[in-house]
């Protein structure tokens, strides 16, 4: 593979002119099977490039590991990019936003309780020393010096939206080039954050979905030669639960494209293929109140969550072939979908009845112990201790991250939750020693602002009437494997009390792509044959979760929902068509 250089005038590509059309595609949020799909389609659009990041706490859930199999084959992506005949723009973070949970930094970095992300902290750069070991053992020979696709290497991610500390920026270009990059590294940032988030030697590029002139005009004012390229430019946006689907017109985008590439500008796409946060994948913000991001990371993108081209695709085709060479190929046809079919969900198991078969041990101490410490990412933390007196009783709690369900004796009493600001709750406790149960589910790490040191669980002291609670009982519930509860055919008439998990079967005679909806339940988490499909509620704005074909199979197929709170129904159907939600006026 030739080599990227950096020129006054611009990029140069085997010593020739050359210019990065590239589209965001995360091969973590795609299914590996319809990798080599979305790479074939991105070829298709006219992009030469395309660009991903690489999420630290996927690869590394535990410290001291680092993963390459399965969804996280990274070599592998890489060797079907190749294959496509497109370049790579790799983005390992360490932090990479992403609206992805806690912006891909692990969250085992939260168990220390001063630890100060994204600076020049011992122990955060010895962490990312190691995770940068581990990933350039990997994907080092994939480097374009090597013969491989990936022509450039991001330094940290919008940076400048963050810190100003230029010698944190300098100690990361140094561990990749000691772990051996010899590509060109390059920042990216908002206008306003351009000079902040820069490295002098390092090459400056520019995110944004508009006012197309202004922002390549202060590139230039922070980077007076040397190519111009937005390397995030929006075409559409994230959703929130709570909010509306987030769309943007082909008609507007395009015209920004076209506006981009006229003024001899390199892209990438942001994104050109969302995908989806399979699992509890999600990030949030917090600027000020938490919003959870949704499960869907259609993004309203050229081609949608499953794959198939939208409006966006053939106007940037469109655009692109007035500026550089587009394959003489029909447009992707749309893949076969399901047909309509109701699964009905006939057995059941109360999550707090299996507690001993779905977490580890509980750890004792006087004050509840957060997820971090707990050495757990995702999931849920339950928490028990005993109530001192009968009669009413005010539960107050310091921090609620995120959502807790409270139980006294079983009954559920009420809901804390963190996007709300809500700190207490008031009962009636039936005994004195009655047992009191708090179920406290991480909604997602906030990925983006200094809210990201964002820990888990119950923090700080928990009051019952101004008494503090001691003698607490903190359990893991990572909720990973949905066949370890002991199922019972459901009774009808006596449906199961509090969180519960559901299973049910449905036969399909061709796995295809296709969505479920859950039209009649509250909140919680779908799994098809134990892959996790990702996070539903009746909230919104969407109201199915998306199935890629590779997770059926001919014949019968599990469908197993965790319901938080309670159902009007005991089916799921599986679509052809996804529901997003309602979209902004």
């Amino acid at each position: 593979m030739p080599r990227l250089e950096i020129a006054a005038d611009g990029f140069r590509l085997d010593d020739r002119p050359f210019r990065i059309i590239s589209g965001g595609l995360h091969y973590f949020r795609v299914h590996p099977e319809q990798w080599a799909d979305r790479l074939h389609k991105a070829r298709l659009l006219g992009l030469n490039t395309v660009e991903t990041y690489v999420p630290w706490n996927l690869h590394a859930p535990l410290r001291g590991e680092f993963r390459v199999d399965g969804g996280l084959d990274l070599p592998l992506f890489l060797d079907l990019a190749a294959a496509e005949g497109l370049h790579v723009l790799l983005r390992p973070g360490p932090y990479i936003c992403a609206e992805w949970e806690g912006g891909g930094l692990p969250s085992w970095l939260l168990a220390d309780e001063d630890i100060e992300l994204r600076s020049r902290d011992p122990r955060y750069l010895e962490a990312v020393d190691d995770y940068l070991e581990s990933l350039l053992a990997a994907v080092g020979p994939y480097l374009s010096s090597r013969g491989g696709p990936v022509i450039a290497v991001q330094l940290e991610n919008e940076y400048g939206a963050y810190g100003d500390d230029s010698g944190y920026l300098a100690d990361l270009a140094g561990l990749l080039h000691r772990h051996g990059v010899d590509v060109p590294l390059f920042t990216c940032d908002q206008p306003s954050d351009l000079k902040r988030g820069g490295l002098d030697g390092v090459l400056r590029t520019v995110n944004f979905g508009s006012r197309v002139d202004a922002g390549l005009a202060e590139l230039r004012t922070q980077q007076p030669e040397g190519p111009l390229m937005c390397s995030e430019f929006w075409i559409g946006w994230f959703d929130r639960w709570g909010g509306t689907h987030v769309t943007r017109s082909a008609e507007d985008a395009a015209a920004d494209l076209d506006r981009l590439l006229a003024a001899g500008a390199s892209v990438n796409l942001y994104m050109f293929h969302g995908g989806t946060n399979f699992g509890f994948t999600n990030g949030a913000n917090d600027k000020g109140t938490y919003r959870p991001t949704v499960t869907s990371y259609d993004y309203d993108a050229p081609l949608d969550e499953a794959g198939d081209p939208g409006p966006k695709y053939r106007a940037f085709r469109e655009v692109i072939a007035r500026y550089a060479p587009v394959p003489d190929e029909p447009l992707p046809a749309p893949v076969p979908k399901l047909t309509e079919t109701v699964a009905e969900l006939t057995s059941c198991a109360g999550l707090l009845d299996q507690i001993e078969l779905l977490g580890g041990p509980a750890v004792h101490a006087d004050r509840p112990v957060t997820m971090e410490q707990l050495g757990q990412s995702f999931g849920f933390v339950l928490y028990e201790t005993t109530l001192p007196d009968a009669g009413r009783t005010v539960l107050r709690v310091e921090e609620v991250r995120d959502r807790a369900q409270v139980f006294v004796d079983g009954q559920p009493v009420g809901v804390l939750d963190r996007e709300n600001h809500e700190h207490a709750l008031t009962f009636l406790a039936p005994r004195p020693g009655a047992h009191l149960a708090v179920l406290v589910e991480n909604q997602g790490r906030v990925n983006y602002g200094r809210a990201m040191h964002d820990r888990k669980g119950l923090l700080g002291a928990v009051t019952a009437n101004g008494l503090v609670l001691v003698d607490w009982y903190s359990r893991s519930l990572p909720m990973d494997d949905p066949s370890a509860p002991s199922y019972t055919a459901l009774d009808p008439s006596a449906p199961p009390v509090g969180p519960a998990f559901h299973r049910g079967h449905v036969d399909i005679a061709q796995p295809a792509d296709g969505f479920i909806a859950l039209d009649g339940w509250t909140k919680g988490l779908v799994w098809i044959n134990g892959f996790a499909l990702g996070r539903y509620w009746s909230r919104g704005p969407q109201t199915t979760l998306y199935v890629p074909a590779p997770v059926l199979r001919a014949g019968r197929n599990e469908i197993t929902v965790l319901e938080l709170h309670g159902s009007t129904t005991r089916a799921v159907e599986l679509r052809g068509t996804p529901d997003l939600g309602p979209v902004e006026d």
